[in-house]
C-alpha cells in the first residue's frame, strides 16, 4: 500500500467515515495537534526507558490515538470507535497524585528547565494545551466530553512529570519569583 494517496493534493482531506473537509478545518487542526503531542511524548518515551513511570508513556500514547480517531471521525465514523472511559483519566490521577506525593510543596511558578525529559515533559504539557484549545471548538459532540477532560488531566499530569524527573535528576524546581 502506498504512504501517498493524491485525494489531499487539492487542499482537503476525509473524516474516518467518508466526509470529505478542508485541511484547515477545525477538527483536522484539533486532531493535528493531538498527533504532535504522541509525538512529543515519543520524545519522553526515548528519554526515560530507566525511569519511573515510563510504562505510562505507552499506554498514554493509545489513549491519545483514541482521542485522535474521535476527533477525525464524523457521526457515521465515530460509530465504529470505542468510546475512552472515564477510567484513563481516574489513573492520571492516580499517577499525579503518586508523583506529587514524593515531590516537595509547589510554592511558586516554575520555569520550564532540564534535564532533557524534564524539557520535553513541559514543551509536551504547552503542545497539551494547545491541543485541549484546538478541541473545544469541536465538542458539540458528548463523545468528546472524556476526550477534552483526558487533555486537561494530561497536562497537569505532564506538569508533574517534568518536576519529578527534574527531582530524580537531583535538579529540583527552578521557582519564578519576583
Amino acid at each position: 500500500m502506498k504512504v501517498y494517496t493524491k485525494t489531499g493534493d487539492k487542499g482537503e482531506t476525509s473524516l474516518v467515515g467518508g466526509t470529505r473537509v478542508r485541511k484547515d478545518d477545525p477538527r483536522v487542526n484539533s486532531y493535528g495537534n493531538v498527533d504532535e503531542l504522541i509525538s512529543y511524548i515519543a520524545l519522553i518515551r526515548a528519554e526515560t526507558t530507566d525511569k519511573p513511570y515510563y510504562s505510562n508513556l505507552r499506554k498514554i500514547q493509545a489513549c491519545l490515538m483514541l482521542v485522535a480517531a474521535h476527533l477525525a471521525a464524523d457521526s457515521k465514523g465515530s460509530e465504529r470507535l470505542k468510546n475512552l472511559e472515564y477510567t484513563e483519566i481516574e489513573f492520571l490521577e492516580q499517577q499525579i497524585d503518586d508523583m506529587t506525593s514524593k515531590l516537595p510543596p509547589q510554592t511558586a511558578f516554575i520555569l520550564p528547565q532540564g534535564p532533557k525529559e524534564a524539557a520535553y515533559c513541559h514543551i509536551a504539557r504547552t503542545v497539551c494545551r494547545r491541543a485541549e484549545r484546538s478541541c473545544i471548538s469541536v465538542i458539540s459532540e458528548p463523545r468528546l466530553e472524556y476526550p477534552i477532560k483526558y487533555l486537561n488531566r494530561l497536562s497537569d499530569y505532564l506538569f508533574v512529570y517534568g518536576r519529578y524527573l527534574a527531582m530524580d535528576a537531583g535538579i529540583g524546581d527552578d521557582f519564578w519569583i519576583q
